[in-house]
């Protein structure tokens, strides 16, 4: 061995020294660690069993208050069946009730056809119309209801033509708009996805209210000129009359409605300022003024140029109208109340005299979703195209002779 060997062994012995001190403190170290997470898995296991068994307690305790609240809500909807049962068996019997005890007719209507206070000798106001068919039905009841689907707001119509060839729908949403849609049939209307099955037409004016119709195959309508109702101006209180060509796509004749004043003839039904109608002999105008703003305004139009042709003063009320038509020169009003509930024909008015207000029937609608927002009649198939707080609804009709008893 060389002279350097025994410094190395003393410098090897003098360095495992320190070294197996700082072992010895490592070890130290990692055994306390060590100690305090068994201390910590500890106390987790104990805060899991103490959870665990709160937990128990818990369902323990919830499971009776469910089992009651089951039976409670068993109970309420046994309850509840029984209450709709009887509020199907009240309805039934206020349906039979009211048919058997018709509401009162008007009673003004001698006071307006006759003469009396509040008629008018403006031109051939308020004289009998001759009728030009050999229409004599008048509505007996409404016989049933279909209620097809919901498409758009509230308010809007939908219609058939009474005189085309197709069977197509038009629906107008909404009180101010501009742009119809059509459907070429009544099925491709309540698909699912419906407005892709349809085209679109828009007029060159928007219209105001819900008292369009389409007829003949065009789309009649009220439009609010310049300064029309709410626009102020000189012509505050009047309306255009727009008769458009549905297959042109062109408007072929316009006239401002030869009356003054005009105001809502629907008391819940204030968009709506001319509410036109078709039956078996053409086009009608139903309207108010404020020269007599309790009562309801029939006029007879000429469909080719929009003349009006006949105007009367009917006795029907325009508080709580909410929409008419009109069948065989007969209109019949019908009313609900604000908060919507049950709408009935309470009042009628034949231009003809044919039929009394005593002997007109005044039937009721069966009970709807809200209150209609338009009612029109297909003289072709004697039923109403109804639009009820969005929802469209068929109302088919049961008819009888003019002549016979209620």
């Amino acid at each position: 061995m060389g002279p350097c060997t025994p410094f190395l062994v003393l410098l090897l012995l003098s360095w495992s020294g320190p070294l197996q001190g700082q072992q010895h403190h490592l070890m130290e170290y990692m055994e306390r660690r060590l100690a305090a997470l068994e201390e910590r898995l500890a106390q987790c296991q104990d805060q899991s069993s103490r959870h665990a068994a709160e937990l128990r307690d818990f369902k323990n305790k919830m499971l009776p208050l469910l089992e009651v609240a089951e039976k409670e809500r068993e109970a309420l909807r046994t309850e509840a069946d029984t209450i709709v049962g009887r509020v199907d068996r009240l309805e039934r019997e206020v349906d039979y009730l009211e048919t058997q005890n018709p509401a009162l007719p008007c009673v003004e209507v001698d006071e307006k056809v006759t003469g009396g206070p509040g008629t008018k000798g403006k031109g051939r106001r308020n004289e009998k119309y001759d009728m030009m068919t050999d229409c004599g039905y008048t509505i007996s009841q409404v016989r049933s209801m279909k209620i097809l689907k919901r498409f758009g707001g509230p308010a809007g119509l939908w219609t058939k033509d009474p005189l085309g060839s197709t069977e197509k729908i038009y629906v107008l949403d909404g009180t101010q708009n501009d742009t119809a849609f059509v459907f070429p049939k009544l099925r491709d209307f309540t698909l699912t996805m419906a407005a892709r099955k349809a085209s679109r037409i828009r007029v060159p004016f928007p219209w105001v209210g819900t008292g369009q119709l389409v007829y003949g195959g065009f789309l009649y309508y009220a439009r609010r000129p310049p300064g029309g109702p709410g626009g102020g101006g000189d012509l505050e209180t009047t309306l255009q009359l727009i008769k458009f060509h549905l297959a042109n796509r062109t408007v072929v004749d316009s006239s401002v409605f030869p009356a003054e004043a005009l105001i809502p003839p629907y008391g819940l039904t204030s968009d709506t300022y001319i509410d036109l109608a078709a039956d078996e002999e053409g086009l009608w105008a139903v309207y108010a003024t404020q020269e007599d703003d309790r009562h309801l305004c029939l006029a007879k139009l000429d469909p080719q140029t929009l003349d009006t042709e006949q105007q009367w003063d009917t006795p029907c009320p325009r508080e709580n109208a909410e929409a008419a038509f009109v069948i065989c020169g007969t209109l019949y009003v019908v009313y609900n109340t604000r908060p919507a509930s049950r709408a009935r024909v309470q009042c009628s008015f034949d231009a003809s005299g044919t039929l009394t207000p005593e002997r007109a029937a005044l039937p009721y609608f069966p009970r709807r979703y809200g209150a209609h927002a338009s009612l029109r009649y297909n003289p072709r198939e004697r039923q109403l195209y109804a639009w009820d707080d969005g929802y469209q609804i068929v109302y088919k009709l049961e008819m009888r002779k003019k002549e016979e008893e209620v």
